[in-house]
């Protein structure tokens, strides 16, 4: 009897040891949730090389469990309130899903004003450290950068801003339907998901989107023309990965080191550069489906600029009305791709 007294004594001080011993592996459980479906090249060539480094470099003790094509509900409009309410706590998004929302931001989806995807990434984070973060307040921003060359796909050539004139375009945002529409396009608002629908159906005749995203979605199988320009892009799309705040402040010190480690301007640089890289397979798919590409030189894209300029003019005003100065954000984000080109 005093033996087993004895022995329940032991185990009930060792369990009271161990309760007090701090814990060593904590599971901590991320989902990350998206538009595209999960063979797409963004989740394959950069969500899932995010996730994956930062479990391993976690040790396992972060998961992150991946929630392609709006998986956990919703519209991809409203993924930025899923991170900020916690509804997912990682989620990948056009910025441009939400106009008007984060207005610094667009000073990178104005015409002609991109040659460079890495570049133009790169000048995005640092612009959203310097200028932004009021901005993103309600998230933990992890990266932040553009994709390549956004293009026109389209059934009839278009070759100059005349060629245009009535046609129902799919805008990637609100910078691109401002350029359609001074073009005299009629642009048509629509999550990059429900594209291949509305040009199946004639409910538009033509779409904006970089080359990369056209495989997935099957664009060269629903069009026959596409038109894409020598130096400055037509336009790019901003896209930022956000993580719940408070989801992220909950992290132990060192697990939010692994989510800073793999989180900024670097990342951003690769996220925009590997984006871009993934146009040139996809284009091949147009080139042998016999598809016509239209390769405008910088002479013909001239008067596409011209005709941008008012785009220009009236964003500059509407930041000023907002108390942002829009002309010093063009020149800072000119400036800072510049350097990063040198």
């Amino acid at each position: 009897m005093m033996n087993r007294r004895m022995l329940t004594g032991l185990l009930g001080g060792a369990a009271l040891g161990l309760a007090a011993l701090p814990v060593l592996a904590q599971e901590v459980t991320l989902k990350l949730h998206q538009f595209l479906p999960a063979q797409a090249n963004v989740p394959v060539q950069i969500l899932d090389v995010w996730a994956d480094n930062v479990e391993e470099a976690s040790e396992g003790r972060i998961s992150v469990e991946r929630f392609p094509s709006m998986q956990l509900g919703g519209t991809p409009p409203e993924l930025m309130d899923q991170a900020i309410d916690g509804v997912a706590d990682v989620v990948w998004t056009v910025v441009g899903y939400t106009p008007g929302r984060y207005p610094r931001t667009e000073v990178f989806e104005l015409p002609f004003m991109v040659s460079d995807a890495g570049a133009a990434s790169s000048a995005y984070w640092q612009m959203y450290e310097s200028e932004m973060q009021e901005e993103f307040s309600n998230v933990h921003l992890l990266g932040a950068w553009v994709h390549g060359q956004g293009l026109i796909h389209a059934d009839k050539e278009i070759r100059t801003p005349a060629d245009l004139q009535g046609v129902k375009v799919r805008g990637a945002s609100r910078m691109v339907n401002q350029l359609l529409e001074t073009l005299g396009a009629t642009p048509v608002g629509m999550p990059i998901p429900a594209v291949p629908e509305a040009l199946s159906k004639g409910v538009i005749d033509a779409t904006t989107m970089p080359w990369e995203v056209t495989e997935a979605l099957k664009v060269p199988e629903l069009v026959t023309y596409h038109t894409e320009f020598d130096g400055n892009m037509l336009y790019t799309v901003t896209f930022v990965l956000a993580m719940n705040k408070a989801k992220y402040e909950s992290l132990p010190d060192d697990l939010k080191q692994v989510i800073d480690d793999n989180s900024g301007l670097e990342f951003s640089v690769f996220a925009g550069s590997t984006q871009a890289a993934a146009d040139g397979p996809s284009r091949q798919l147009a080139v042998d489906a016999g598809n016509t590409i239209l390769t405008l030189t910088e002479e013909e894209a001239q008067e596409w600029v011209d005709a941008a300029q008012p785009v220009y003019d009236a964003w500059v005003a509407e930041m000023d009305g907002k108390g942002i100065d829009g002309q010093a954000l063009i020149d800072q984000a000119r400036e800072l791709m510049d350097a990063y080109e040198g």
